[in-house]
Order: structure tokens, then C-alpha cells, then sequence
């Protein structure tokens, strides 16, 4: 069985993949004037700026001094998406955190800067299942498999809840999709438990998650709770059967959406930051 909880690598060589046969990613962290130069070949890649900002080049791309948040808690993300059988370099003009996520693709679509401005703010579920989503790689975004969003899981609450799967091709109830949950935590001691689960139990797992580790999710439900007094926040890939995000719910919890009637009022945890160009 995939390995579920993992450390991955910072600025490795190799793409990990995980086990999937779609989905890679990796986590580069690089300091001022430090360069990343790569080709995609066979996958396509977003790649979101989590803290820093810097600077993207290659052919028909040149994207400067992007980036305006100095981590995931300060501010509405800017990402990158290159399609296939492209060359590029990325150069840090600050401390930089870049999350690298990589699906296979067969289709070329045209490269794309991703801005605050055209990330959507979803805040989902109520009560304390209360969460918000930026969506930076929607379904309706022109790309071959990949989907990524980022989601906010406030103090106590709980997210990807109900739990849900998508891991069979019955669209438009359900897609197959692999996906990863790479995580960051608002302080260092803090946490989320993330439960991972099939309909018949060959697994069934509840992991602790810190800051900087990863969830593989190759199937089942998978429910998130951020510990009480920390902040959670998780970036999602995707890629799979279709360009849809269709999802079940596990039908002995599905009757909790019924009871949601408001919404958690510290959400939207963050916005675009104060002052930033337009």
C-alpha cells in the first residue's frame, strides 16, 4: 500500500510521485537570487507561490516580481501553470516556498499567470465545518487534468466534511481522482488529524499532520479536523478521470449538511493583502 503520511523533500532532483500515476509534486524553498530551471516534458505543472516572491521565464513567458504574501496566512495566492513540453527558470527575488504540482498530460494548453484577482473565495459548509476555499486551477480552467485549490481550516473546525471520496468514474455523481493534501500549520506546535477511509475498511487510517508534511489520498473518505487553537491550511492537486470535481458523500454522515444554518464568522480567514497592486 502507498505510504499515506510523508515528508517530501525540499529541492529534490526526482519528482515524487508518491505512487500515483498521475499526480507529482515537490516543495522548493529558495533564497534570494537562487535560480530553478527545468523542462515539463510529459506533465503539466502549476506551480503556487506560498510565501515570497519571484520571477518565471521561458519561452513566450516572462511573469516578474510575482508573488505578495510572505506565507499562506497573509494573503490570497498568485500560481503559475505551464503546460506540457515547456522549459522554464524560476529566480527568487525574496525567500521563496514554491509548491510544484505536476499532473501527466497529453494536451498542450497555453501557459497562464494566476493573480489574486482571479483566484475565487469559496466559503463552504457552516458551523464548525466552516472552511474556505481559493480556487486557483478550477475545472472549468483550461488544462488537461490538473485541479488545485488551497483550503483554510479554522481553530477547531473540520473540513472535507462530510467525508467524501471520488474514486470511481460515475460521472456526474463521482470522478476518479487522485490527490494530495500538502499542509501548513499557523504555529509550529499545532496540528490536524486527517482520517483516511474506504467503505470496506481495507484502510483505515487517522493520521497526525504537522506543518510541511503531506496526505496521499488514493481512494476513500477523507475528513480533516484542525486541532483547537491552530489554524490549518492544506493545498490540494488533483487529476484523474475527468475535469470535474464531483465527489460522494459517505452516506452515514451525508444528514450533516441539513443542519448547517450559519456560517463560522471568523471566515474568510485571508483576503487579498491591504495595499497590494492591482
Amino acid at each position: 500500500m502507498q505510504q499515506l503520511l510523508v515528508q517530501p523533500a525540499s529541492n529534490g532532483g526526482e519528482i515524487e510521485t508518491y505512487g500515483f500515476d498521475l499526480l507529482g509534486f515537490q516543495v522548493k524553498r529558495l533564497a534570494p537570487g537562487k535560480q530553478v530551471s527545468e523542462q515539463t516534458g510529459d506533465r503539466e505543472l502549476c506551480i503556487v507561490i506560498l510565501g515570497g516572491k519571484c520571477s518565471v521565464e521561458g519561452a513566450g513567458i516572462d511573469w516578474r516580481s510575482i508573488g505578495e504574501r510572505p506565507n499562506v496566512f497573509s494573503g490570497l495566492p498568485y500560481a503559475a501553470y505551464l503546460p506540457i513540453s515547456t522549459a522554464f527558470r524560476v529566480t527568487a527575488e525574496t525567500e521563496c516556498e514554491l509548491a510544484f504540482c505536476y499532473s501527466r498530460a497529453h494536451r498542450a494548453f497555453a501557459p497562464r499567470l494566476i493573480t489574486p484577482d482571479d483566484v475565487e473565495v469559496e466559503i463552504r459548509g457552516g458551523g464548525n465545518a466552516t472552511r474556505q476555499i481559493n480556487h486557483i486551477l478550477k475545472p472549468d480552467f483550461a488544462a488537461d487534468r490538473l485541479l488545485v485549490v488551497e483550503v483554510y481550516t479554522p481553530s477547531g473546525n473540520w473540513s472535507s466534511y462530510p467525508p467524501h471520496k471520488h474514486d470511481v468514474h460515475n460521472p456526474p455523481f463521482e470522478v476518479d481522482l487522485e490527490e494530495i493534501y500538502y499542509y501548513k500549520v499557523d504555529h509550529p506546535s499545532g496540528y490536524a488529524i486527517q482520517k483516511l477511509y474506504t467503505p470496506d475498511r481495507h484502510i483505515d487510517e487517522t493520521m497526525t499532520v504537522r506543518d510541511g508534511q503531506l496526505v496521499v489520498v488514493p481512494e476513500g473518505y477523507h475528513p480533516v479536523v484542525a486541532a483547537h487553537g491552530y489554524n490549518v491550511y492544506y493545498l490540494n492537486a488533483l487529476a484523474g478521470s475527468a475535469r470535474s470535481m464531483a465527489a460522494s458523500d459517505d452516506p452515514d454522515y451525508a444528514w450533516v449538511r441539513q443542519t448547517w444554518t450559519d456560517k463560522d464568522p471568523r471566515l474568510p480567514l485571508v483576503r487579498r493583502m491591504a495595499g497590494a497592486a492591482r
